[in-house]
């Protein structure tokens, strides 16, 4: 028996897997930006002890185009929905390895953290493995997701150890993961003028000024698949970006358009900060950006799909569960 199953046969093992959450109804628009908006790790406000007053006042009046992207792409977001089958997959996956529970915790949203440490105190979990699904680390998202749980496992009492993987933004699964979905992407693609776009998500610069690894981590992500291909052109650039304020540069839009301009006609789009599909991926890229670069004379664009359940992700993710218990 190897290590990683000795430690997971000292009892039930269970793993969460952290992601941001999204509605899947337009009805839960408005909780979870109340929600969203509450948090300081995501959005820093000025006066903290106000700072629920102005998440119930902008969550009331807010959410148009979060409401326009999910009405969209047939309603409601399939973030929850394919979480739950990365999970399925993931704990599937884990059998032969000891006794393991896998539970989808959104840090926005249901299922919640305290759910999810309800639920495994009435499994009767020993120990507990944190997966943020967040590649890359930044204190807005893996950071306030790893408190979150924290939190409520404080809150519902319940007091088994818990590691973390930490990030893996150059973790070779994923990105051999990343490069299979890629190489697909190119057997359909035609051979004009081909580049590869890599799409970040943004982030603040005031986030960056606090040296926020997350940037650099988004560049071994990119710097590493960049390897497997490296005749192939290819770009960085940042989509997200919300409110007035600096953020990441250049965006996707401006990134489409210098493309266009240098006579690009097959776009290949790599959302590199997301493993599951939802609103940013199937409303963002698809169709925005889709949109922008069709306009500004790209011939072809292809969004390379998410990895979702893909097996080559689930034996990723059952590489680092294991990793933390070995």
């Amino acid at each position: 028996m190897n290590s990683s199953m000795e430690n997971a046969s000292s009892g039930r093992v269970g793993v969460c897997l952290l992601t941001m959450g999204e509605p899947e109804t337009e009805a839960e628009v408005r909780p979870y930006l109340r929600q969203l908006l509450s948090d300081p790790d995501l959005v820093p406000f000025p006066v903290p002890l106000l700072q629920p007053v102005f998440a119930a006042a902008v969550s009331a009046f807010s959410g148009g185009r979060l409401r326009r992207a999910l009405k969209a792409i047939g309603g409601g977001s399939p973030l929850v929905r394919l979480t739950l089958r990365q999970a399925r997959a993931l704990e599937a996956s884990l059998k032969e390895d000891g006794d393991f529970k896998v539970y989808p915790v959104m840090r926005y949203g249901k299922p919640s953290a305290r759910d999810a440490v309800r639920q495994m105190k009435s499994d009767g979990v020993r120990r507990v493995v944190a997966v943020p699904l967040y590649p890359q680390f930044c204190r807005a998202t893996t950071g306030s997701s790893l408190k979150d749980l924290d939190a409520a496992m404080k809150a519902e009492a319940f007091d088994a150890p818990v590691s973390h993987t930490g990030s893996w933004p150059d973790h070779p699964g994923y990105i051999c993961a990343l490069c299979g979905i890629v190489m697909e992407a190119l057997d359909k693609a035609p051979q004009e003028r081909r580049h590869l776009l890599f799409c970040g998500h943004g982030i603040p610069l005031s986030i960056v000024e606090k040296k926020d690894p997350y940037p650099s981590e988004i560049e071994k992500t990119v710097s590493s698949v960049r390897r497997v291909f490296p005749k192939l052109p290819s770009s960085l650039a940042w989509q997200g970006k919300t409110g007035r304020g600096a953020w990441l540069e250049p965006s996707a839009e401006s990134e489409v358009r210098r493309l266009a301009g240098l006579r690009v006609k097959t776009l290949l789009v790599l959302p590199v900060s997301f493993v599951s599909d939802h609103s940013e991926t199937l409303w963002e890229l698809d169709l925005s950006l889709k949109a922008a670069a069709l306009e500004a004379g790209i011939t072809t664009f292809l969004r390379v799909p998410a990895l979702n359940d893909a097996p080559t992700f689930t034996a990723t993710l059952r590489d680092l569960t294991l990793s933390v218990l070995s």
